[in-house]
């Protein structure tokens, strides 16, 4: 800078303490920051703790939907006198229809936005699960509740959303938290069918069961969409508006400087799932979701069963018990079982959050299905047991919904986790057709399936190659960085090139 004189010098500094001067001094300096660090500076605050209840009440709707069909479908089956396979496909079109929509739901996050996704989704499913309280048949309750399970394959999308306002440190324990909204759901809607159930009836519990959705309705106006979604599609300058009002919200600052970020045109392409970096990592993905959502599943139908046909006895040790399912309405005994049940997701969810930052994401959902696979026989005669192996279950789910956004990047992560959530879902759509079909003819041989399949789980999750635990978001499948200036004054193009002007 000039230094002729004191005067030359006097002045110089004064006009660079001006704020354009000082913004334009350090962007020649080539001061940058990405939205990972803009994020890890504005930290976990009031911002977060609002995404947290409206994400959160997105995962209390889920639950009370998928609780749902575990407390209807016997009251179906006496009330329109149907078959062991009606039952059973009354709760599989519902995964029907999520599997079909998983894909599509990520594919519309990545490419048009997390909010839009999420709003659609939700919205969705409130219009189809009202609808479906009106059903005056079989067949109506089929088409709706599938229409409702399409809306439900979205839900997921929430987790995407959330997960990109996350700083590293509070990322697992967040999102695990999050599984505890699925369980007050879960746990909201036996205690709702305890009451609407014997007065009511099942359509006003259909009804009812939507709250959590007309919550979200009345409040999803509020939802940011991810600075990361709109850094890579372009859109720098929104990007930095939502975090500079995160960070007012939060009572912290953004990063002096100019924003960079990796730009990338072509997002939520299934077959960026399978390039060499992430090839054996999607398909290890995927079968981890398949066996956490057909255990999940089928503990959830086979503890209703088996309290519905009070078959968890033997009259003789060397007998093998039998379920005979047939017309029994489920009692306020059966309810109380059933919520001693649901409530043991809290414990798996507080076990899951002492583990998971301590001995990691891979281990900790190994863990989990290993021990979900140890008390899975025994279940057949001690209620303890299913009660420990739902909690082990849905520790290991809440894991899977933490490691999955962790591991791919910003331009396939909405994919990654729909396609997960995928097969997810067809896991949950054969599940019906072991925990209320095959157990009528073997309660054992229905047991060893579930046994075999979390097994599997425990060795794919080992067996991942990459551990997420402390490691920043990916944002693009690209290599290369495309640096974009921010709040880019009038003539900084100028000031650019004179940089070696600036003090």
């Amino acid at each position: 800078y000039p230094t002729s004189t004191f005067v030359d010098e006097y002045l110089w500094r004064n006009a660079c303490m001006s704020f354009k001067v000082f913004k334009r001094c350090e962007v020649s300096l080539g001061q940058t920051f990405t939205v990972e660090e803009a994020v890890e500076a504005i930290g976990f605050g009031r911002f977060q703790w609002k995404l947290s209840m409206l994400t959160g009440v997105a995962w209390m709707a889920d639950a009370m939907e998928m609780m749902l069909l575990s407390i209807v479908t016997p009251q179906l089956r006496c009330e329109w006198r149907l078959s062991s396979w009606k039952v059973a496909f009354i709760t599989a079109i519902v995964f029907i229809g999520m599997m079909v929509s998983s894909s599509l739901w990520g594919n519309i996050s990545d490419k048009y936005g997390r909010k839009l996704c999420l709003i659609l989704c939700m919205l969705w499913t409130l219009h189809y699960g009202l609808l479906s309280a009106f059903a005056p048949v079989y067949s109506w309750i089929l088409v709706l509740r599938c229409l409702v399970g399409f809306g439900l394959g979205g839900a997921p999308q929430s987790v995407t959303l959330y997960t990109e306002f996350l700083p590293i440190k509070s990322r697992g324990i967040s999102i695990i938290l999050l599984g505890v909204f699925w369980a007050l759901g879960a746990v909201f809607e036996v205690l709702l069918a305890m009451v609407v159930m014997p007065t009511l009836g099942w359509k006003w519990l259909l009804a009812f069961s939507t709250f959590p959705l007309v919550v979200f309705a009345a409040s999803c106006c509020w939802l940011p969409e991810s600075a990361r979604f709109d850094v890579l599609r372009g859109r720098e300058d929104k990007a930095l508006d939502t975090l500079k009002y995160i960070a007012a919200a939060n009572g912290s600052s953004v990063p002096t400087g100019r924003l960079i970020a990796n730009t990338q045109t072509e997002r939520g392409r299934i077959r960026d799932l399978f390039i060499p970096e992430y090839r054996k990592t999607t398909l290890l993905v995927w079968l981890i979701w398949f066996c956490n959502a057909f255990s999940y599943y089928g503990i959830v139908l086979l503890t209703t069963e088996l309290f519905q046909s009070g078959s968890a006895s033997t009259d003789n040790s060397n007998m093998e018990p039998q379920c005979n399912l047939e017309c029994n309405y489920l009692t306020i005994h059966d309810y109380v079982d059933l919520l001693w049940t649901t409530l043991a997701e809290f414990p798996g969810i507080l076990v899951t959050l002492w583990m998971i930052d301590r001995i990691g994401r891979k281990k900790s959902m190994a863990i989990c299905f290993l021990l979900f696979s140890v008390s899975i026989l025994p279940l057949a005669v001690l209620t303890v047991f299913i009660f420990i192996a739902r909690a082990c279950i849905t520790g290991g789910w809440q894991v899977a919904y933490v490691y999955t956004p962790e591991v791919f990047p910003t331009a396939t992560r909405a994919i990654g986790i729909g396609t997960g959530s995928g097969m997810a879902r067809v896991g949950a759509l054969i599940t019906p057709f072991i925990a209320q079909v095959l157990l009528k003819s073997s309660v054992y041989l229905t047991l060893s399936v579930y046994l075999i399949c979390c097994l599997l789980g425990t060795v794919a999750s080992l067996v991942l190659p990459m551990e997420t635990t402390g490691r920043s978001l990916q944002e693009s499948t690209q290599s290369t960085m495309e640096p974009k200036n921010m709040e880019r004054p009038h003539g900084s193009e100028t000031a650019e090139s004179s940089s070696n002007t600036c003090p």
